[in-house]
């Protein structure tokens, strides 16, 4: 603080000892006039460097700084300092405020700010197909004037920081949005708004998969613990009506067993956990084993033939690819009428390999084939117990084709039947090794069951 009154003290000390010679060797009229010229410079100098202040701070960023000496020359510096710690830090919040506008633009949900009358001043690119909302063109406006929906100004009216409002997005009917309000700033609100589409969906999968387990669940264990009651309270049940009970016994709990058997398939198979081998799998060789199988469960009902032009091999997991293979030939025969016919094919197409599984049965409309990979998905729910399936099949042969890189093609005619087509991609496809058994399979092998 010295540093700043010793140079105008000093000034004035000398100003006043000269004042003083002047009157005591010239008289008082000398001494004043002297005074009085100094006052007069003083004044116009001050003047003048407040002029080329006021002119400088004006225009700070054109105007070069005024160049002085003496204590003008400190104000001047020590402004012209103050105003490049304000360049500085007008330039970091300038980047700091671009990089939060880059962020938000990129952040994939949507995010508006809204000032104390709830006015729109800004919203980011996600707002336009989340909420119909255009930074440039709505920008001043009231939000409650541009989104009408009852349940969203009951929302605003609660200003309840806590709550999330779920709704649909007013652009766009299939958007389930997740939205809450945030403090932001003085007086200030951030809407924020989620797509939660897929997290939805998921839930309700969620909750038809726990209905439809229980559903499924349900009906067996019914008719075993009303029969087992039935058995506790009866003493003498003749010999063919207690085989009777125990057969359907047998065949619900066999029924349960099959779900809980393929919903523990699912579970490995969805698992993060269960790496997939790649192992040789002697495709022919299954062909020809399914084809067996596929005869004993029909029991004579259908024709089970088998179109092999190759006898290349997989790489994979041979029991994902048997399970796989086994869902579609059991399908077949669950829901082919008797007399129908059922035909098994291996071959290659385009460097390709496929499996197929062909049928007469009743055919699937089209609206149901792009869901019948879905867990406990049927097209006639009673005929589906009647034949009893799970319900998990299909989406056994989903999960496993994925994780082999494959394919599954459905191609069905109402009335004319169905072809269900394993198709794997080149780099699963192995020649058969040299000392392989090579399974003699016609061009068209018919068989009967």
């Amino acid at each position: 603080m010295m540093g700043f009154w010793w140079r105008p003290l000093s000034v004035l000390a000398s100003v006043m000892l000269v004042a003083l010679i002047l009157w005591a060797g010239s008289g008082w009229v000398a001494a004043l006039g002297f005074l009085a010229g100094i006052q007069a410079f003083v004044m116009l100098r001050r003047l003048w460097q407040e002029y080329r202040l006021s002119r400088w701070l004006e225009n700070p960023d054109e105007v070069d700084p005024p160049d002085a000496t003496g204590t003008w020359g400190d104000i001047f510096y020590r402004l012209q300092k103050l105003q490049r710690r304000q360049r500085a830090s007008r330039s970091e919040l300038t980047n700091a405020l671009e990089q939060f506008e880059h962020a938000a633009q990129a952040v994939p949900d949507a995010m508006v700010i809204l000032n104390g009358t709830e006015q729109i001043e800004w919203c980011n690119p996600a707002s336009r197909s989340y909420l119909g909302l255009d930074c440039e063109r709505d920008q001043g406006q009231f939000v409650r004037y541009l989104m009408r929906q009852a349940h969203f100004l009951d929302f605003l009216d609660a200003a309840d920081y806590s709550r999330r409002l779920v709704c649909k997005s007013p652009v766009n009917r299939e958007l389930t949005l997740s939205v809450q309000l945030v403090p932001f700033g003085e007086g200030k609100k951030l809407l924020v708004a989620r797509d939660i589409t897929d997290l939805e969906r998921v839930d309700a999968m969620r909750r038809d998969f726990i209905a439809n387990v229980s559903h499924e669940l349900r009906t067996p264990l019914t008719v075993v613990g009303g029969f087992v009651e039935t058995l506790a309270e009866t003493d003498d049940l003749p010999p063919a009506e207690s085989r009777r009970y125990f057969d359907l016994m047998l065949d619900h709990t066999r029924r349960m067993q099959r779900l809980l058997d393929d919903l523990l398939i699912l579970s490995r198979l969805e698992s993060a956990d269960h790496s997939l081998s790649d192992e040789p799998v002697n495709v022919p060789e299954m062909v020809q084993a399914l084809k067996s199988e596929a005869e004993s469960l029909s029991r004579g009902r259908h024709r089970v033939s088998v179109q092999a032009t190759s006898g290349t091999w997989l790489k994979g997991s041979q029991q994902e690819v048997r399970s796989a293979f086994g869902n579609l030939v059991s399908n077949a025969v669950r829901y082919t009428p008797e007399g129908g016919a059922i035909t098994l094919g291996w071959h290659e197409r385009d460097g390709e390999a496929v499996f197929s599984v062909k049928d007469t049965g009743e055919g699937i409309a089209a609206e149901h084939i792009p869901r019948l990979t879905e867990r406990f998905y049927r097209v006639d729910r009673s005929r589906s117990r009647e034949t009893g399936g799970t319900g998990l099949g299909l989406a056994i042969v989903k999960h496993v084709l994925t994780r082999h890189h494959a394919r599954l093609d459905i191609q069905s005619t109402p009335g004319r039947g169905s072809a269900f087509s394993a198709i794997f991609p080149a780099q699963r496809v192995l020649a058969a090794p040299e000392n392989a058994q090579v399974i003699p399979f016609p061009a068209r092998d018919q068989g009967a069951a």
